[in-house]
């Protein structure tokens, strides 16, 4: 899952070598950490969320999978 929201947001990003996801294991789900540089901030949210809310919602369609649950949290 963290290849997962690295590889999007590298897509997104104008500066993809200053991505980083760090993953979080708690006992009942997984967190996910997502920086990026303060330009590239708004590409990621998009306008309103959407972008982040497509990408929490791919995340929960492979956390289900996987039989987990996931959170992402961009800092």
């Amino acid at each position: 899952m963290k290849e997962l929201v690295e590889y999007i947001a590298k897509s997104l990003v104008n500066n993809p070598d200053q991505v980083e996801v760090n993953e979080i294991q708690g006992q009942t789900a997984v967190i996910l950490e997502l920086r990026v540089a303060p330009e590239d901030m708004g590409r990621v949210i998009g306008k309103g969320g959407r972008v982040a809310n497509a990408i929490r919602t791919l995340l929960r369609v492979v956390a289900a999978k996987r039989g987990k649950r996931v959170q992402l949290e961009i800092l």
